[in-house]
């Protein structure tokens, strides 16, 4: 498995950015397709964006749609989450996922294999 360290959250006001990094160790990051979800209290884990194995291929929320950006530096290991004009309905835990020996990537929880501790992201309006 890969271990997963989330970094980057913080308290924020609404209109603010964050960036979140995701460093990963252990097996060859390049072999997951990665994914980054949220989970704000009292709330089911959600999906936010997720990039393929390469990078060349991303998808992302409706919710967050125009407003965060995942990339991925592979010679680094580590997956970000570019997040612009923050809203309080941002706010949650956000965690970062690896999906073992998948080119291309998905958005079920239930696909990913190893997860982060989460970092808080809190907006404020």
């Amino acid at each position: 498995q890969v271990q997963l360290v989330e970094s980057g959250g913080g308290l924020v006001q609404a209109g603010d950015s964050l960036r979140l990094s995701c460093a990963a160790s252990g097996r060859t990051f390049s072999s997951y397709a990665m994914g980054w979800f949220r989970q704000a209290p009292g709330k089911e884990r959600e999906f936010v964006a997720a990039i393929s194995r390469s990078g060349g291929m991303t998808i992302y929320a409706d919710s967050v749609k125009g407003r965060f950006t995942i990339s991925r530096d592979n010679a680094k290991d580590t997956v970000y989450l570019q997040m612009n004009s923050l809203k309080p309905e941002d706010t949650a835990v956000y965690y970062c996922a690896a999906d073992y020996d998948r080119a291309t990537p998905r958005i079920s929880t239930s696909h990913y294999d190893s997860w982060g501790q989460g970092t808080q992201v809190t907006v404020s309006s």
